[in-house]
């Protein structure tokens, strides 16, 4: 299993960004998938994570009720929308796979990360 994070980019404080992560190899509906992020200077944290069937989802507090994680499995692609962006979402944003069927808070594959930079 192979995993491509891209949409990160530069956003000013309050707006929105779209990350998406493209799962690639057999049978990718049958991963679960999770968001980390390491901030400057910090470790890696988890952000969201989400079931096979998409239908339980998990957020680490500091997101929650602005970051929604979702799936398209047509598509084998994991989504972050980030709303209401704060300058401590600063980070590199990595997806990961792990092939379990609910959420999972360790996992077996990871993609490249993507920068996103908040201005304030």
């Amino acid at each position: 299993v192979q995993l491509q994070a891209s949409g990160g980019g530069l956003v000013q404080a309050g707006g929105s960004l779209r990350l998406s992560c493209t799962v690639s190899g057999r049978s990718t509906s049958q991963y679960a998938v999770g968001w980390y992020r390491r901030r400057p200077g910090e470790e890696r944290d988890f952000v969201a994570g989400i079931s096979t069937s998409g239908i339980s989802t998990h957020y680490t507090d500091s997101v929650k009720g602005r970051f929604t994680i979702s799936r398209d499995n047509a598509k084998s692609t994991v989504y972050l929308q980030m709303n209401s962006v704060k300058p401590e979402d600063t980070a590199v944003y990595f997806c990961a796979a792990r092939r379990t069927i609910g959420v999972s808070f360790e996992y077996d594959y990871w993609g490249i990360g993507t920068q996103v930079t908040v201005s304030s």
